[in-house]
């Protein structure tokens, strides 16, 4: 009986310490964590501290909408549900994923605006996707559907989002910069 007590006291001290190093980046990105940049909520979320430029990078980073409310979703990994999120939490604060979601085989793919619209473009598994339009990383957004019209990894959640802020944070992926752009800014311009 001692035993069992001990092992459910070290479970549960493992589990607090775990919460402890995803939390304590909250708000401050760029601090390492387990789900990447910032822990868990990849550094942004409704709590954080940050400032936004237009309406669809806070969608982006907060998963707020433009009313300031969170926006609903269905589907998702649990802890997504349970603590909140947004675009940033998966898909990085570049938006070019990379990202292992926690207790989970999935990785979060590029979600650059050049990474969905251009023709051939091959997504981290090596498979090519079709040209995402406006339109469709509407439908990819709200309905999980991939340009075919196929279902999309299960992680992804299916966002209730309004019109406007969908319109927002497709001008936002805009801004993300290619990976040749990336490097040149890196090599300062050259």
């Amino acid at each position: 009986m001692r035993r069992i007590h001990l092992a459910v006291i070290s479970a549960a001290l493992a589990i607090l310490l775990f919460l402890a190093s995803c939390s304590s980046a909250w708000g401050q990105p760029g601090r390492g964590g387990m789900m990447g940049s910032g822990g868990m909520m990849g550094g942004f979320g409704p709590g954080s501290q940050r400032s936004y430029s237009s309406n669809g990078e806070r969608v982006y980073y907060t998963g707020l909408s433009s009313s300031g409310r969170p926006i609903p979703f269905s589907g998702s990994p649990m802890w997504l549900s349970m603590h909140g999120g947004s675009c940033a939490s998966c898909h990085g604060e570049d938006g070019r994923g990379g990202i292992p979601m926690m207790m989970g085989t999935a990785v979060a793919p590029d979600i650059s605006y050049h990474a969905l619209t251009e023709e051939s473009v091959h997504s981290e598994d090596g498979h090519a996707h079709e040209p995402y339009t406006d339109k469709l990383i509407k439908r990819a957004i709200v309905e999980g559907l991939d340009p075919k019209g196929e279902p999309l990894d299960p992680t992804m959640p299916r966002w209730q989002m309004s019109e406007r802020d969908l319109e927002d944070l497709i001008e936002y992926l805009k801004t993300f910069l290619r990976t040749e752009e990336l490097h040149n800014e890196s090599r300062g311009g050259y």
